[in-house]
């Protein structure tokens, strides 16, 4: 990734700009984290920089920046930038391109945020980036008050950042958190949910749930269940013990999910049936809701004679061979009442006694 990056660089820089990687990659660098992030600020502008790339798929996004996928990496680049007015506590609707890296560092959210670096390696901390991500703790660039309601967006990535960083929010920022966390009202529930599942999927999610609480934005992201929640392995099962499935969106996997947990969460988990009904990776969710650890889930699981009806040992061929017949509306009859009597363990399964069954029972039925 990096190779690429610098390449990306050298290539802006040869047209006699300035560019630097920022944000998330010198960040996690600095921290020794992988990082996902490709993030380039330059003070060419999106004009030039489709006159440096132009056989390059180029995608312009609003507010001065350029989406790029160069090598198969996606970039985004955005021009060095004054924000002079925002709408909505939330959208930059007046910018201005400007040729100063420390005036474009000054409106980015975090100082862990702001450290840069060049084609060359070198890491370049104007704000003192370093010295918050050395602190472990998460500052606000600027005002804390007027950059928080200026976008109310950054109120749940400074919860997000300190949850997946394992970092402090500063004093201040915690306040001002607490003060304006019902500005998030104004916030899309499609944002709220992106940072909350980023949030959710944590390997340090206790404490990004402990913040949340802490900083009274629960009641504001109309998630009240939340102090009651039990951290499960996947972020799905969060969901479903928030009960916001007529408030967040959702799609059609994880609404079939969450509905399905909420179903056997009402019902006793080692009934056979159940278990064969609802599969392992709902029955291990719903087992860690239950306080039951993944072990015990797994060995009831794994003592069905079938985990699914592929693993029935006669097949619908055998059976109208058995029965010297032509395949039928009489097989799913069949195949159901073996499926029940296997998932009860009421039959073995084993071709020969599946075939005395057949032959006892449905010989002369059809």
């Amino acid at each position: 990734m990096i190779e690429t990056a610098t390449k990306v660089l050298k290539k802006i820089e040869d047209k006699g700009y300035k560019a630097y990687l920022v944000g998330g990659y010198p960040r996690d660098l600095y921290l020794n984290r992988k990082s996902v992030d490709v993030d380039i600020c330059t003070n060419a502008t999106p004009k030039d920089l489709k006159a440096i790339f132009p056989n390059v798929n180029l995608k312009t996004v609003k507010y001065g920046s350029i989406s790029l996928v160069f090598n198969k990496i996606h970039f985004e680049i955005t021009t060095f930038r004054k924000e002079i007015k925002y709408e909505k506590n939330r959208i930059p609707v007046k910018i201005k391109y400007i040729d100063n890296l420390l005036e474009d560092l000054k409106r980015r959210d975090f100082y862990i945020n702001t450290l840069c670096m060049d084609s060359n390696g070198n890491m370049i901390d104007l704000l003192g980036a370093k010295e918050d991500l050395d602190a472990k703790q998460i500052r606000m660039v600027g005002k804390t008050k007027h950059r928080l309601k200026q976008d109310v967006l950054r109120i749940l990535r400074a919860i997000r950042f300190a949850t997946t960083l394992n970092f402090k929010l500063d004093k201040e920022l915690e306040k001002y958190i607490t003060k304006y966390g019902y500005l998030l009202k104004k916030l899309s529930y499609e944002r709220k949910k992106e940072e909350l599942d980023k949030i959710f999927s944590s390997s340090n999610v206790e404490y990004g749930i402990d913040l949340l609480l802490k900083t009274k934005l629960d009641k504001h992201l109309e998630i009240p269940k939340l102090s009651k929640v039990t951290i499960t392995s996947s972020i799905i099962g969060i969901w479903a013990q928030l009960d916001v499935l007529n408030l967040y969106r959702f799609n059609s996997n994880e609404i079939k999910t969450i509905k399905l947990i909420n179903e056997l969460i009402n019902k006793e988990l080692f009934e056979e049936e159940n278990l064969y009904k609802y599969g392992l990776y709902i029955s291990t969710i719903v087992g860690e809701i239950k306080g039951i650890d993944r072990k015990t889930v797994n060995e009831h699981f794994n003592q069905l004679y079938i985990k699914n009806r592929s693993q029935i040992a006669i097949t619908p061929k055998e059976i109208c061979k058995l029965l010297k017949k032509e395949p039928g509306p009489f097989l799913k009859i069949i195949i159901d009442d073996i499926e029940k009597k296997l998932v009860v363990k009421e039959l073995t399964n084993d071709i020969s006694v599946l075939k005395q069954y057949i032959v006892d029972n449905y010989h002369q039925a059809f």
